[in-house]
């Protein structure tokens, strides 16, 4: 019976040791040698911190891209999905909700043409991207709303096109952060 007490704190000062104080330093290491120094990258605008590049951001007014919805409200500390299945009626009732909303404030878009990732959350909540289709579709609105011509507005979101890692890599995407940005400085420059 000592014997094996004694061999059951051996092993519990062990992994104390090994998970409770090497591990989180190992990581703390290595996140300090990662963008951002492991407090995460940062986007600022003259000097000011704006928004976090993994971060996505809620974006309603008009004269903005909208980003993809977020079933935690873009919370970083509780990242999250709806959990919600595609059959579950309060599901549906928001993803209506949300597309009603869309054609109120983009009424030259039909339901069918708005891209699934402008009204559905994404896994973990906090996706800053959406796909090019998405900014495409409400170039219209943006165009109008800052008094800017269709190209301009086109051309912006063009150049802001992120293309898949490698070639190869998950879907072309747009950071919406850095659309309204550069949004903002050609109205400005205007």
């Amino acid at each position: 019976m000592k014997k094996n007490l004694l061999i059951s704190l051996k092993l519990t000062a062990v992994f104390i040791i090994l998970l409770a104080i090497l591990y989180p330093l190992t990581i703390s290491f290595v996140g300090k040698l990662t963008p951002g120094g492991g407090n995460g990258e940062t986007i600022s605008v003259n000097g000011k911190v704006v928004g976090y590049k993994n971060i996505g951001q809620r974006f309603t007014a008009d004269h903005y891209f909208w980003g993809r919805p977020s079933a935690v409200d873009y919370n970083a500390a509780g990242s999250a999905g709806s959990n919600k299945g595609p059959t579950n009626p309060d599901y549906l009732a928001l993803v209506k909700t949300r597309i009603d909303t869309f054609v109120v404030h983009n009424p030259g878009v039909k339901r069918e043409g708005i891209p699934a990732d402008l009204v559905t959350a994404s896994g973990s909540g906090l996706d800053p991207h959406i796909s090019p289709g998405a900014a495409r579709v409400q170039i219209a609105r943006i165009a109008k709303v800052r008094n800017l011509s269709y190209t301009v507005v086109e051309a912006l979101v063009e150049r802001h096109v992120e293309k898949p890692l490698l070639g190869l890599f998950g879907p072309p995407r747009v950071h919406v952060l850095k659309l309204n940005i550069a949004l903002d400085e050609i109205t400005n420059q205007k």
